[in-house]
């Protein structure tokens, strides 16, 4: 009995300028981002895949775009949220503060 393995079988990695791996992930970080809500952490990292999937992944440049686009948007959005928390945290503590 023969254990040779014919070429068609062995596994061959995978170009790394042939991948989508970086862009696929920053398109689906963004999706979730922005439908599900997640907190800012998840959008950063989607926006760094998004980038770095720009420059070294051509075949996936349109997810990429995407991904930084859905990132972006909702990292936007966590931003102002934060914002108006505090302002209005501000506001009611110095109203609380003089008695109004």
């Amino acid at each position: 009995m023969s254990t040779t393995v014919s070429a068609s079988a062995t596994a061959v990695p995978s170009d790394p300028a042939m991948s989508t791996a970086k862009g696929t992930a920053s398109l689906v970080l963004g999706i979730c981002s922005v439908f599900a809500g997640w907190t800012f952490f998840a959008p950063a990292v989607g926006l760094i895949l998004g980038i770095v999937s720009l420059r070294g992944e051509p075949r996936a440049r349109t997810q990429a775009v995407w991904g930084i686009t859905l990132n972006a948007i909702a990292m936007s959005i966590w931003i102002i949220l934060t914002l108006l928390a505090l302002t209005f945290g501000w506001i009611a503590a110095t109203s609380a503060m003089f008695g109004q």
